[in-house]
């Protein structure tokens, strides 16, 4: 296992197979520069090395993040002019976001305070997203003239309808923690006070799942949200190939013949 590094703009650390990527700019409410992409990029890249089983992202202090950070180098922003955003997009914060659906293990967000913006989009990319009941998700492009990005518009209509995807982004008002739960949006609602304990029991058990099974399960569900019937059965076939071979798979069959509770050990 490799030492866990250290990056400017988050905290990186494991325990019980589980990696934290904690966003660390709470004077900024998390807020989300080019470089803070870059670096949770990075941070993902680490993973394996590090025997991650499952990964639990959240923010520093009072926010989970509050979107692009409009007070920094617009050169280098999101929102920095039509160039400057694409470019930002492009080569910052898109690939950070597809390194993260890519990834061979399960993710839990535990959303604290507000996530806005780009923060919006991010928090809603894990495969269960856990509010405090003090959270609120908003789509804020539209409040200074922009359009939805992170994801938005692809993962919005399929979490919760075009109808209501649309109310958020063109209206741009807050969904608060509970109004999330209502619509679908999220996983669960929790106590302010009691979010970090569930996410991390929520991680700690995916970690103790059948790894291959759970990342094969993820890429699988998310890969049939743009493909035809035939193409999801295709890729099932080839799914249950690769975690059938799995040294999980084998415990799993004999753990139902001993009647006992299986014992995975992530390969």
């Amino acid at each position: 296992m490799t030492d866990v590094p250290s990056f400017d703009t988050i905290k990186l650390s494991i325990a019980d197979n589980v990696a934290t990527i904690t966003l660390n700019r709470p004077d900024r409410l998390n807020s989300m520069p080019p470089a803070m992409a870059d670096d949770i990029r990075a941070a993902l890249d680490h993973l394996p090395g590090l025997g991650a089983r499952a990964l639990l992202i959240t923010g520093e202090g009072r926010g989970f993040c509050s979107g692009a950070d409009l007070g920094g180098d617009r050169s280098a922003s999101a929102v920095g002019g039509g160039a400057n955003s694409r470019k930002a997009l492009r080569n910052h914060y898109n690939p950070m976001l597809l390194a993260l659906a890519n990834l061979d293990i399960p993710v839990v967000t535990a959303v604290n305070g507000p996530a806005a913006g780009v923060g919006c989009s991010f928090a809603l990319s894990g495969d269960f997203t856990l509010a405090g009941k003090s959270a609120y998700f908003l789509q804020a492009f539209v409040n200074i003239g922009l359009v939805p990005d992170g994801g938005s518009s692809w993962l919005l209509p399929r979490l919760i309808g075009v109808p209501r995807a649309l109310q958020m982004m063109m209206l741009g008002e807050k969904i608060g923690a509970e109004q999330a739960a209502d619509w679908g949006l999220v996983y669960k609602v929790v106590e302010d006070n009691a979010l970090m304990d569930e996410a991390t029991a929520l991680a700690q058990r995916l970690a103790a799942g059948p790894t291959v099974a759970l990342g094969t399960m993820r890429k699988i569900l998310r890969a049939g949200l743009s493909q035809g019937f035939a193409e999801t059965l295709d890729a099932e076939a080839m799914g249950q190939f690769v975690a059938g071979n799995s040294a999980d798979a084998v415990e799993g069959v004999m753990a139902f013949v001993e009647k006992r509770e299986a014992a995975f050990k992530g390969a």
